[in-house]
């Protein structure tokens, strides 16, 4: 159980190359690659989305952590069995169309798949009918919209109107987010989430996912 602490504590104290050599020792120790990737490093990561979250840790610290965890991925990437890998959640994230922004969106989608969901990372000026095919193609459960303008707003009640003509609605959560969404609005459109911040937003996925 130590090494489970202690990979997280590293993972949060951003120390990169300790996180790489405890990774070693626990798989040294016989320790399953899965238990070092879902008990240490998806569970160090749950802590620094906690940590975003309330403000104790800022952007480039979450992108440090974020770098820190994928080297240690890396290393149990060969010796994870399907079991192990089968993600939390497919989920597809993309800024929709006329909105050129996406710092805030590309965190949300790194801190996803740190929490160990399959994202696909659409990136920016995504049509309502692109959001639509890749659903189906990537067999989704979960749909992520950033607006960073308040002239591209309504653009996610048209992405979200074009999942429910497809008929895909039942299907799919449909999380909003962006510094301009609030609650209010996620409710007005039919979302079923809203997240403020990379951190609750890998938080609420987890939640809508289970």
């Amino acid at each position: 159980m130590t090494d489970f602490n202690e990979i997280k504590e590293t993972l949060v104290n951003l120390d990169e190359q300790r996180l790489i050599e405890l990774v070693n020792e626990a798989l040294a120790k016989n320790i399953p690659p899965g238990d070092i990737l879902n008990k240490g490093l998806i569970a160090g990561m749950d802590i620094v989305g906690e940590k975003m979250e309330n403000e104790d840790m800022f952007i480039p610290e979450v992108l440090m952590a974020a770098q820190a965890m994928g080297k240690g991925v890396e290393i149990l990437k060969p010796l994870l069995g399907d079991e192990d890998t089968s993600a939390r959640g497919s989920v597809v994230i993309g800024t929709v169309k006329g909105d050129l922004h996406d710092i805030g969106k590309n965190l949300v989608a790194m801190m996803m798949e740190s929490a160990g969901m399959d994202v696909h990372n659409l990136g920016v000026d995504i049509a309502p009918e692109e959001f639509v095919r890749m659903i189906k193609e990537k067999n989704a459960g979960i749909l992520c919209l950033s607006a960073l303008l308040t002239t591209t707003m309504p653009m996610m009640k048209q992405t979200i109107d074009a999942v429910v003509e497809s008929g895909l609605r039942d299907q799919v959560k449909i999380m909003v987010g962006g510094a301009p969404v609030t609650q209010v609005f996620a409710d007005e459109i039919g979302a079923d989430g809203f997240a403020a911040d990379a951190g609750s937003a890998s938080k609420l996925a987890k939640t809508l996912a289970a």
